[in-house]
């Protein structure tokens, strides 16, 4: 089934908040009630696709017109991501970033054929999996486009169980991942909030990072190999685990976000499927004896395989069920909530839970027991959720995401919490700003945040000076612009910063090399020429 075409998953798991959380969101925040709802989608009117002569030329690349779509439903399914804007702006039918057309292949020569032709007839190409973007990743700066949704590439390939190793195609859905791995008792252990949606092309576009990364690692470290479809040809890279045959090509590749090519091909490690998992909560008294216990874990072991922090805020408002929230319910002492979470073999679970738990209780941690961490478990992918069911109410909620090393960690929290509590106020609609620490390594650590506001008189103008302070303070306190949610258009003028003149010019002399014509995602990751 394709997303919420206006929101986030699956329509039938929504559901709207309590009457006392829109209560309090009124009497905290200021909230009102939106005077006009969603647009309807048959309301909705995109612009004129492409000529038809290029449209024919798509149909020939993609074995037939069957796998061209240029009606108006499917062309809106695929405009801009899911960020909170990109959100706000289809809710009220603005279409200006929708693509002319929609092109399905089926194989990597299709997608070959298919950048020729946008070559040749002066498309853009923007690779298109779940649609799941947050950072301005689906809209380029080309007003004439095409969207290369993969779905038809969704299998897998190869699957090698003596060295641990699965190709997957760049169209397949985590889930079904996950299912078609675990046939053979392996699984890839990537598992985001983006899961249930995004695919294994846009976790090595984006250089995605799972909830279980402190086990299992990022996705850019589980790649092993790429196949990529450029306009000058396909691009192979990685042959072996390890290589000293000159830099890694497959780094290139990793979060380039379609600017040099369309990824077909993904080669993986992958894991047995675990024995067991459990997940369990701690409580810390501040969020920086909290961050010190995750440090320690995370430098000396034995480390969880999840490992997050929630700040005194978000465990407050975290605590209770959310008609619940606010109230005497949730104790003004809940200090800050960690989540510890295990998986593999009994044995080996068993030892690292029995091991951790010395840490933390030296550290300063109170044993919660099961009771949190399998609330999180279950609700791990709720989230998006919840955000429409505020955008609904009248409420503003965004994240952003930035990461740096320990030394940093204090400084940089306080600076984005100020930033964005500033603006916002200075606006007229002050935020609640709540953090947790989501990712954890042995030299620094991410810190995820997440903002709710009024939404004001135009939520969408409201929020992005908030934004520009946010990606301000990430750069003047040490951290980077994006630790997994990507550039897009969003982060692309802070990471010319972040990169430095030298390293931007580099990057553009590949893009020339690969896409000479700009074809491939125009404006997004780099500045358009």
């Amino acid at each position: 089934m394709d997303m919420l075409w206006s929101g986030w998953g699956d329509p039938a798991k929504a559901a709207p908040l309590p009457d006392s959380v829109t209560g309090l969101l009124r009497d905290l925040l200021g909230v009102k009630p939106r005077e006009t709802g969603t647009r309807a989608l048959a309301e909705i009117s995109v612009a004129e696709p492409p000529p038809a002569r290029a449209l024919r030329a798509l149909a020939d690349a993609v074995g037939g017109e069957e796998h061209v779509r240029t009606d108006a439903e499917s062309r809106i399914r695929h405009t801009r991501g899911k960020s909170t804007p990109d959100l706000l702006k289809i809710r009220e039918g603005d279409t200006e970033d929708a693509p002319g057309a929609v092109v399905l292949p089926g194989s990597h020569d299709e997608v070959l054929a298919v950048l020729r032709v946008c070559a040749e007839h002066g498309l853009a190409a923007v690779p298109f999996g779940g649609g799941t973007s947050v950072v301005g990743g689906l809209a380029p700066e080309r007003s004439a486009f095409v969207a290369v949704d993969l779905r038809r590439m969704n299998a897998l390939v190869d699957i090698d169980p003596v060295s641990r190793t699965a190709t997957l195609q760049p169209g397949l859905r985590a889930p079904a991942a996950e299912a078609l791995l675990a046939e053979h008792g392996f699984t890839l252990g990537h598992f985001p909030q983006s899961y249930e949606w995004a695919t294994i092309g846009g976790f090595a576009a984006a250089r995605s990072s799972g909830q279980a990364s402190a086990g299992y690692g990022r996705f850019d470290e589980m790649v092993l190999g790429l196949t990529v479809a450029t306009p000058e040809g396909t691009l192979e890279a990685g042959r072996a685990p390890r290589s000293a045959a000159g830099p890694d090509l497959r780094q290139l590749i990793l979060g380039s976000e379609g600017a040099f090519g369309v990824i077909t091909a993904v080669t993986v490690r992958v894991k047995p499927l675990p024995q067991t998992g459990i997940y369990e909560g701690w409580r810390f008294a501040s969020f920086e004896e909290g961050a010190t216990a995750l440090r320690r874990l995370a430098q000396d072991g034995p480390r969880p395989t999840v490992l997050r922090l929630s700040d005194e805020t978000e465990t407050f408002v975290g605590l209770a069920q959310p008609d619940a929230i606010g109230s005497a319910e949730a104790p003004a002492d809940a200090g800050c909530t960690a989540i510890a979470g295990y998986e593999g073999t009994e044995a080996d679970t068993a030892y690292r839970r029995e091991q951790a738990a010395v840490v933390l209780r030296a550290a300063g941690g109170t044993y919660l027991g099961a009771g949190p961490g399998e609330r999180w478990a279950h609700g791990r992918y709720s989230a998006p959720y919840l955000r429409d069911s505020l955008l609904d109410a009248g409420a503003f909620a965004e994240t952003l995401e930035t990461a740096t090393f320990w030394s940093r960690v204090p400084a940089l929290y306080a600076a984005v919490r100020t930033a964005l509590t500033d603006t916002l106020t200075a606006a007229g609609t002050p935020p609640l700003v709540m953090c947790h620490i989501s990712h954890v390594y042995e030299n620094g650590a991410s810190l995820y945040f997440t903002v709710v506001s009024a939404q004001g008189e135009d939520a969408v103008a409201h929020w992005a000076p908030a934004k520009e302070a946010a990606n301000e303070a990430v750069l003047n306190a040490g951290g980077t612009i994006s630790h997994h949610h990507g550039v897009g258009t969003d982060h692309r003028d802070a990471y010319v910063r972040e990169a430095g003149p030298l390293g931007i010019e580099a990057l553009r002399a590949v893009k020339r090399r690969l896409d000479p014509d700009g074809v491939c995602n125009p404006g997004i990751l780099l500045p358009a020429d």
